[in-house]
């Protein structure tokens, strides 16, 4: 009943709250679509119109001068020839008449809308004394302009002047009419302003009222509510930062058996599996990557139910460091491996990846979901990789450090190897231990180019797949198509050379020459392949792959391959 209750008042709130939003949001809509049209009217109609009475006053002021102009011309001229100042005068009373038609349309308009304030018949006397104005002054006016032109034509100056001063007359007369409805109408305008205005404060305050209401009813039913919730709701609160500062052996006491009672049990439920949860990440994750950790408690399923998955494979090999590592005391040797270790790691977990385990001087290391985005797991093994053998120098400086030397004995450098494709990820061992790992021919393959490091030597060898996923992010080579062993159908293996955009000249020719030579020895152009990877070798002096085609060319020479070769090559050896 207590749930019940909380959930009623709670969602009376709401439905009280919507209700006033929803009356305050139709009178807003009507009032703005009111007074919309009446701004529209404004805009449209009344301005419009007062404009158009204004521009006919002036209109026949410039009709004025212009007849002037005309009379003065006609009595002074010698050539008497007036059509240019006569079609001026007559194009300035069309302008006027034009003027007068558009005011009398839109006022016509406004009166079979019911404008004017709600009173039709002030347009309508408005209407009227336009058109007594047009068609009883005008008429007059132009009748008497007639008469003052012929006079004109006769040149009797003294009845000119006589009919110029009535048109002087007419015309005031005209123009004082036309602004007697101009002022008037200027009222009209003010009067619906103001009703405009009014009609929105109304609005406005009917809408603010509202509001308050609300805000006030609102504030009314949530202290009701809160009242039974508060205290147990703060002890919860204070209970939540203890656990957020990392203090995990209090317990919040339980004072009701409402719905915050049980939330109070569930909260310290909580507790009790996030103590059991920490001792777990202590105990062992310095062991497994506390990613693993994490997701195998948090999804316990994950250890029982193996997946097939697309994964990105690493694996990461010493070159000279098992003849190094003979002659070292065992103090030593841990030393090496933790400095090197912790050194080569760190670029695998910058870039999302999953330390697999380490196996004598080599790391096995993957990518992919749930840890990272199916998409980017190609691209940051890529990158982690190229950023192992940037600090391969490091390591060359602080490893002689570490052992007492001046150098290390033999040549200190890595062997990677990078692969992509279906694998199954779960846990795998016995009833007494298991680990979560990854399995399939894409894992070997991975270990496979780490090993043909030795064939072409190189230093990051990926497949093809990899290469495909990381094409936006490095720059690489094909080196060559092989079956490694254990696989029959051979691939395509690329050599990644450095970050996207970040080649050097030299190894850009490099990469050209290359590509040349590897073209021409899979048409079986043996001459002009061997004079191409020579040409390689000029631009970069000791490139592994370049020197090895050069061997293979040497043999192929003297004894090619037989018609079935597809260009490919085996490696007979891990």
């Amino acid at each position: 009943m207590i749930s019940l209750s909380i959930r009623r008042k709670i969602m009376g709130i709401a439905v009280v709250l919507i209700a006033l939003m929803a009356v305050t949001a139709l009178l807003s809509m009507a009032s703005v679509i009111q007074v919309g049209g009446q701004l529209d009217e404004l805009t449209q109609s009344y301005i419009p119109a007062y404009g158009n009475l204004a521009r006919a006053n002036i209109r026949s002021v410039e009709r004025a001068l212009e007849l002037r102009r005309l009379i003065i011309e006609k009595l002074l001229s010698s050539s008497n020839d007036v059509t240019a100042l006569r079609a001026r005068f007559d194009a300035k009373g069309g302008e006027f008449d034009n003027e007068i038609e558009a005011a009398r349309k839109l006022i016509g308009g406004l009166i079979e809308k019911n404008a004017a304030s709600g009173d039709t018949r002030l347009l309508v006397r408005l209407q009227v004394r336009l058109d007594a104005a047009v068609d009883d002054s005008r008429r007059h006016l132009n009748d008497e302009i007639s008469r003052l032109l012929n006079l004109l034509e006769a040149g009797d100056a003294s009845t000119i002047d006589e009919s110029l001063s009535r048109v002087d007359a007419l015309r005031d007369e005209l123009n004082s009419k036309l602004d007697g409805i101009r002022a008037d109408m200027l009222v009209l305008l003010r009067a619906d302003a103001d009703l405009t205005a009014q009609r929105q404060r109304r609005v406005t305050l009917i809408a603010a009222f509202l509001t308050l209401l609300a805000a006030v009813l609102g504030l009314v039913f949530s202290l009701l509510v809160s009242a039974g919730v508060t205290r147990p709701v703060r002890r919860l609160l204070e209970g939540a930062k203890a656990v957020e500062a990392g203090n995990l052996d209090e317990q919040v006491p339980i004072t009701s058996k409402d719905e915050i009672g049980h939330l109070t049990t569930a909260f310290n439920q909580m507790i009790e599996q996030l103590r059991l949860k920490e001792r777990i990440r202590e105990t062992f994750g310095k062991y497994i990557d506390p990613r693993i950790v994490e997701g195998l408690i948090d999804r316990p399923m994950l250890a029982v139910e193996g997946q097939r998955r697309v994964m990105t494979v690493l694996f990461c090999d010493v070159r000279g460091f098992t003849s190094t590592s003979e002659g070292m005391t065992p103090q030593g040797l841990v030393k090496v491996m933790n400095r090197y270790f912790s050194t080569m790691s760190a670029p695998i977990r910058d870039h999302e990846g999953i330390i697999d385990k380490y196996i004598g001087d080599a790391i096995m290391a993957y990518w992919g979901p749930p840890f990272t985005d199916d998409a980017a797991q190609a691209r940051l093994a890529s990158l982690a990789a190229l950023k192992m053998l940037e600090l391969v120098p490091q390591l060359r400086t602080e490893l002689p450090e570490l052992l007492g030397v001046r150098t290390l004995p033999t040549a200190f450098d890595l062997r990677i190897g990078i692969a992509t494709g279906d694998v199954l990820v779960g846990s795998i061992g016995s009833e007494w231990m298991k680990n979560y790992t990854v399995m399939g021919d894409t894992v070997n393959l991975a270990s496979r180019l780490e090993g043909a490091n030795k064939e072409y030597g190189g230093r990051i060898l990926v497949s093809e797949a990899t290469m495909a996923g990381a094409s936006d992010a490095v720059d690489a080579r094909e080196i060559d198509r092989v079956a490694v062993l254990g696989q029959n159908q051979p691939q395509a293996v690329f050599e990644i050379m450095a970050g996207k955009g970040e080649l050097s000249p030299a190894q850009l020719k490099l990469r050209d020459r290359f590509s040349e030579g590897l073209s021409r020895y899979r048409r079986r152009e043996w001459d002009e392949s061997r004079r191409a990877f020579a040409a390689a070798l000029a631009i970069v002096p000791n490139d592994g792959p370049s020197i090895t085609f050069i061997n293979r060319l040497d043999k192929f020479i003297l004894r090619p391959p037989g018609e079935n070769w597809d260009g490919s090559w085996r490696l007979e050896q891990k």
